[in-house]
């Protein structure tokens, strides 16, 4: 319990759940772009042809 206490009391344990908090965001972020970027159809980019 002192354990829980300290996060969510304390400076550091506040910081250390937004530090997790954004990495959790930014990684779910980089998915649904990556997804999207995989499941997009390709552009015909070499306009020589």
């Amino acid at each position: 319990m002192k354990l829980l206490n300290d996060l969510f009391t304390t400076d550091y344990g506040l910081m250390s759940i937004i530090g997790i908090g954004i990495m959790v965001v930014a990684s779910v972020a980089f998915v649904s772009i990556l997804k999207s970027k995989i499941e997009a159809d390709p552009k015909d980019t070499d306009k020589s042809r």
